[in-house]
């Protein structure tokens, strides 16, 4: 299945981090949180990737153009680096498709604009690419498939770090409790898509707005529950945390034993 990656919002929350470099770019451990995402997605065998670009797209398609695998790998070298071979690591066999789909298009505009380069997948995946998870793809693409819904979002519980408070108008506190016992589910920003999805879309649109009020209506929309990991990567302090995982080796996105070898790709010097 083709995967669509929206890279090219401005990531206000997280610009801080510094003006020239876009949100997908910032890295976890050694390699963009892109990188990460592209990564979980491969390793259940979809590498066929379509990037929507916007914002700093030149960054984007320079870490493309010069991605080498073997400066944080153990590797064999000859012939002075003529030939390079990894060792324990097989490089990305990754197709990526590089769109400028502007700077100022939302997710629905962004997506409209790759509808030619899916429009032979009977389903597609997209991703918001600034959120890492656990959740079982496989898993989830197949109760999918046989709902026969049109789409469906991966929803999870933000991890709320507030104690919620009940309080009456007159200002008397009737409860404390901890966030954690909280009944919200949100939208985690991994998508599946049937090519039906465009149907449903207009010009301008926000996806998981307009569209999917229609989807709702229709009884064509469904969500995927998932209590496991699941982090986006929305201010500096989510970053901190997701650092903070890829140097204590705790990198649950990485699917089941196979990871070993992206692990190093991400945690070694340069």
């Amino acid at each position: 299945m083709k995967v669509v990656l929206f890279c090219g919002g401005l990531g206000t929350r997280i610009r801080e981090y510094g003006e020239n470099t876009p949100k997908p770019m910032i890295p976890i451990g050694n390699q963009p949180i892109l990188w990460h995402v592209m990564n979980y997605y491969s390793r259940y065998g979809h590498r066929d990737f379509i990037l929507c670009l916007g914002y700093k797209a030149n960054v984007i398609k320079d870490f493309f153009f010069s991605y080498r695998p073997h400066a944080f790998a153990d590797c064999v070298v000859t012939g002075f680096g003529r030939k390079v071979e990894l060792l324990g690591q097989p490089e990305e066999d990754w197709r990526v498709t590089l769109i400028d789909s502007g700077i100022w298009r939302n997710i629905g505009e962004r997506l409209w604009a790759v509808r030619d380069y899916v429009k032979g997948e009977e389903i597609f995946l997209a991703n918001y690419s600034d959120g890492l998870t656990d959740v079982d793809l496989d898993v989830m693409i197949d109760r999918f498939r046989k709902s026969g819904k049109i789409a469906c979002f991966l929803a999870t519980r933000p991890p709320l770090t507030y104690h919620l408070a009940d309080i009456a108008d007159d200002g008397k506190v009737r409860e404390f409790r901890s966030s954690e016992r909280s009944d919200i589910w949100i939208n985690g920003g991994y998508f599946l898509l049937r090519r039906e999805i465009f149907d449903y879309m207009r010009e301008g649109e926000e996806l998981v707005l307009e569209p999917f009020t229609r989807l709702i209506a229709d009884d064509q929309l469904i969500a995927y529950k998932h209590e496991g990991f699941w982090r986006s990567m929305d201010t500096l302090k989510d970053r901190q945390v997701l650092e903070e995982m890829v140097e204590q080796g705790r990198m649950p996105w990485l699917p089941g034993d196979r990871n070993e070898g992206a692990k190093r790709l991400m945690i070694a010097a340069p």
